[in-house]
């Protein structure tokens, strides 16, 4: 994996293309095979269809990039097999929520998800719903994703212009900051009863990040790399 590159940009150009992915075609019947491994393990997984990215771009403060549609178990078998397809990435939006005592608030990813115990941002990888036209939708899925993992609504924040994004090869994050009008811990005792009412909730937990001694090993490069910038030096 190469090392981080982190931009700021203000507009993103992200075209819907209609293309084949050939690691997708040539290794179907592996694919298959892995993704039913996958199941028996976490019979919570779902095989539907995601976008990939290929081809980014930065110029200036845009970020220009195309993306295609796949199924969850081909984009599963290229994440677990080490991304073997070079030219593809997985581009995701982010929701940096940001309590107004200044407290980051991330969520545990919940064990019956393909990213158990992992500590992220609200976010996910765009799919179908995220699709506006011919053009792929990031602000919209970071809201959607925002809703689906903390019942927060769009009403809840104030969006920053600018996105922050952390590209590493096989990974686009795009992060843009949601500041919340509320201290940190009563955000997160507001998150956590809105799972605590759901019968299987995405997220295991709360975490709010205020310096460097609260980041865990679990929390991935690129968000670690992200909060420090936000932190003083």
């Amino acid at each position: 994996m190469q090392s981080p590159l982190i931009c700021r940009v203000t507009a993103l150009d992200l075209a819907l293309q209609r293309r084949p992915w050939p690691f997708a075609d040539e290794r179907r019947v592996e694919i298959d095979a892995h993704f039913a491994e996958q199941q028996r393990l976490n019979p919570n997984l779902w095989n539907g269809r995601v976008l990939l990215g290929r081809d980014p771009v930065f110029a200036g403060e845009r970020l220009s990039a195309s993306y295609f549609e796949t199924d969850f178990a081909s984009f599963l078998a290229w994440r677990d097999w080490g991304f073997p397809d070079h030219e593809v990435f997985n581009g995701f939006g982010m929701g940096a929520l940001l309590a107004s005592d200044g407290a980051f608030v991330c969520g545990v990813m919940g064990e019956q998800t393909a990213n158990a115990g992992r500590i992220y941002f609200p976010s996910g990888t765009p799919d179908l719903d995220d699709i506006r036209g011919d053009t792929v939708d990031i602000a919209g899925s970071v809201m959607r994703e925002l809703e689906e993992e903390t019942g927060l609504l769009p009403s809840d924040c104030r969006g920053d212009a600018d996105w922050h994004c952390i590209y590493t090869g096989p990974a686009l994050a795009m992060m843009r900051i949601l500041r919340v009008d509320m201290p940190g811990d009563a955000l997160r005792a507001r998150i956590e009863a809105n799972l605590a009412r759901q019968a299987n909730p995405e997220l295991a937990g709360i975490h709010l990040v205020r310096s460097r001694a609260d980041l865990t090993p679990a929390m991935p490069r690129f968000v670690t790399a992200f909060i420090e910038t936000q932190l003083p030096a």
